[in-house]
């Protein structure tokens, strides 16, 4: 059961009063024995969170990935200095000259901007040079691990057309809780429409509203990979021809080990331009599906990144007052160095 339960978590958890009850249902189970194995698999860290995914640009911040050059000597120094920037959310040493790689989102009410933000972090971290690679494209971005071993290595990838939808102080405060790990109780969401002070009808049809905006992507399990048994994962990397970035986007979208696949731009010094994020059970398997990628494709100059240490990975915490604390603590940083060389 244990593989299933997985695998319907990570797809889609209900969002309803007793969540547990509806699994249970599909898995012919129990809801105290979903419970009791929800918990077991949340203590022995396989899954990491149960909460909301929201799309960062639809809820107004920017964001981009970002590659720095560090020297050996100075990379866990940088790592803890880009930590401890809010905004960033996933940050991993790979096998490469630009050796730390990390996403930085930048709230709409940003002082500096993100590309300030990015190049006062690498002035911090000393870097010897640095790449901005915001998504062109994309093409899909769904982590699901298959724990169950039956998921076909293809799948079809869905259109979505998406309603327009203000985000009105209720809507903000409604995000503010579906953002945050739920707990392994029979009522997970009491506690959020008790502090909304609303009822579960009205704190659903928002959510609901927010998943029909396409402002939340889904609500749903994330699991720690390696803790799953998918001990690989690497980011593949390909030079594609402009006029064939959306056909070749899409075809290696349409592989199920493929989390993340996006279209970036390109520099002298960076050539790749499509972006393919692959999970596997090991690093053979890993250079085995990206082998049959490049065979499809029939691209020729590609590259795989592998993570060596994982530095940070959580969930952005959306409208949160870190992201102006850390701004005014560099603002007034900035001043003083004005000040001291105006002596």
């Amino acid at each position: 059961m244990q593989d299933e339960l997985l695998y319907h978590m990570q797809n889609s958890f209900p969002m309803v009063e007793r969540p547990f009850h509806i699994l249970a249902d599909e898995l012919n189970s129990t809801p105290q024995e979903v419970i009791a194995l929800v918990q077991q698999l949340k203590d022995s860290k396989i899954i990491r969170q149960t909460s909301a995914i929201f799309d960062t640009k639809r809820l107004g911040y920017k964001s981009s990935l970002v590659a720095f050059k560090v020297s050996v000597d100075r990379v866990d120094e940088a790592a803890e200095i880009i930590n401890a920037h809010p905004g960033v959310s996933h940050n991993y040493l790979r096998n490469h000259d630009y050796n730390i790689w990390f996403t930085m989102a930048v709230e709409p009410r940003s002082k500096f901007g993100l590309e300030k933000t990015i190049e006062i972090l690498a002035k911090e971290c000393r870097a010897d040079d640095f790449i901005v690679l915001p998504t062109l494209k994309m093409f899909k971005i769904s982590v699901k691990m298959d724990t169950t071993g039956k998921r076909a290595k293809k799948e079809k990838l869905k259109k979505l057309a998406f309603k327009e939808i203000e985000l009105t102080n209720r809507y903000i405060d409604v995000i503010k809780e579906l953002q945050k790990d739920i707990s392994i109780v029979d009522e997970p969401f009491r506690e959020a429409i008790e502090r909304l002070d609303m009822s579960y009808r009205e704190f659903f049809d928002i959510a609901n509203e927010l998943k029909e905006s396409g402002v939340m992507r889904r609500f749903a399990t994330i699991l720690n990979h390696r803790k799953a048994g998918f001990g690989a994962n690497a980011m593949s990397v390909w030079v594609v021809p402009e006029e064939r970035g959306e056909e070749i986007g899409q075809q290696m979208a349409s592989f199920s080990a493929v989390s993340h696949c996006y279209l970036r731009p390109s520099y002298p010094n960076w050539r790749y331009n499509l972006f393919a994020m692959v999970h596997a059970k090991s690093q053979d398997e890993c250079d085995s599906l990206i082998e049959e990628m490049a065979k499809e494709s029939g691209l020729t100059e590609y590259g795989k990144l592998y993570s060596t240490v994982e530095f940070k990975k959580q969930r952005l915490v959306y409208f949160d007052d870190a992201f102006e604390e850390w701004e005014r603590n560099h603002l007034e940083r900035a001043n003083e160095e004005i000040v001291e060389e105006s002596k």
